[in-house]
């Protein structure tokens, strides 16, 4: 499965593009692959987003807010959730891998 981070390319909100910002560092850094999915710019996507989201995690007023996570089809967590498995140590659990991924030859 892939790990696909929901960000808006165009948020407004200085805490979301922070948020986004810390999430995707530290996939980078760790070499997990993943692929950045913007909100902003594919509607559909942002739709699947939205109904994907497990009931007890989304806002009582208003839309989620990004980033979301997911692994594949399966709903991983939001910010707050990967800011807790990242104090904990437990990321990769986080994440649905099983181990930190091997390292990836350089794409020059």
């Amino acid at each position: 499965m892939v790990i696909r981070v929901y960000i808006a390319s165009s948020s407004g909100s200085v805490v979301i593009k922070k948020r986004q910002q810390a999430i995707v560092g530290f996939l980078e850094a760790n070499r997990i692959v993943f692929e950045e999915v913007d909100i902003t710019m594919l509607e559909d996507q942002r739709l699947w987003m939205y109904r994907n989201i497990p009931e007890g995690k989304r806002p009582e007023k208003g839309n989620p807010l990004p980033p979301q996570i997911f692994n594949g089809e399966q709903y991983c967590g939001d910010y707050e959730d990967f800011f807790q498995a990242k104090e904990n140590n437990t990321v990769f659990s986080f994440l649905g891998l099983s181990a930190q991924p091997s390292v990836k030859q350089s794409e020059s």
